[in-house]
């Protein structure tokens, strides 16, 4: 298969994965809306708590302490320290335009979490304590949707960065399980239904998605912007 079919076949791919999440998220939301997933979250918040006592989480001792300690990964303050240290070593590089589509990619991402926050406005569970301090609406979970959308995008620009096909998947794999895990902690500190996570991963890929498409059309437009993703980094 020619390198052109290939680049239009990822291209298919890459709008119906977009297609399907976009899909996938509405129908999601409607259920949470209604009230339809209630039941189902509930039922797996209590399940992750000892029988006898709520507050106290199923596992071994040192399991909450790592999970506060992984979900913090998702968190503003880590975020922020990944993509400015990506910034910085973009502005090193002289990509200043692709500098430009973290920017875009980052804030609107966040300008997107508060304003579905702010739909949907649905309140933090209940049925168990929290093991973390949170303050905001639950759905969609930030911290899953966030760290899909800083990771997804800037592990995409670094997989463009590498030539040998087992180290873009090894970048890709990485930038995918860290969400992955830190969607499982929200859980399991009991701050966000599953649900929540289930949101905030899937508004998370489209976004990275739509931020992927976007720079790609851009490139195909600006010969300037072609040259930069494809320069040498020294």
């Amino acid at each position: 298969m020619s390198g052109r079919h290939v680049a239009v076949t990822r291209l298919y791919g890459m709008l119906l994965l977009l297609l399907v999440c976009c899909l996938g998220f509405i129908a999601l939301s409607d259920e949470v809306t209604e009230g339809e997933t209630q039941d189902f979250d509930e039922r797996v918040l209590r399940a992750l708590r000892s029988p006898g006592d709520v507050s106290v989480p199923r596992g071994p001792w040192w399991l909450r302490p790592m999970a506060e300690d992984v979900t913090s990964l998702g968190g503003a303050p880590v975020l922020l320290l990944v993509t400015l240290a990506v910034l910085g070593f973009l502005v090193l590089a002289r990509r200043y335009r692709t500098v430009l589509l973290v920017l875009v990619a980052t804030v609107g991402g966040t300008l997107l979490n508060g304003g579905l926050k702010h739909l949907f406005a649905r309140p933090r569970p209940s049925v168990v304590p929290h093991l973390q301090h949170v303050v905001s609406t639950s759905f969609p979970s930030g911290h899953a949707m966030l760290s899909a959308i800083v990771y997804l995008t800037l592990g995409g620009l670094l997989a463009q960065l590498a030539e040998p096909r087992r180290l873009k998947a090894y970048i890709l794999t990485v930038a995918l399980m860290l969400p992955l895990l830190v969607g499982l902690t929200r859980v399991y500190l009991g701050v966000h239904y599953p649900t929540d996570v289930l949101g905030g991963w899937v508004a998370g890929l489209a976004w990275a998605l739509l931020t992927a498409l976007t720079a790609r059309a851009l490139r195909r437009r600006s010969p300037a912007l072609r040259e930069e993703a494809h320069r040498v980094v020294e």
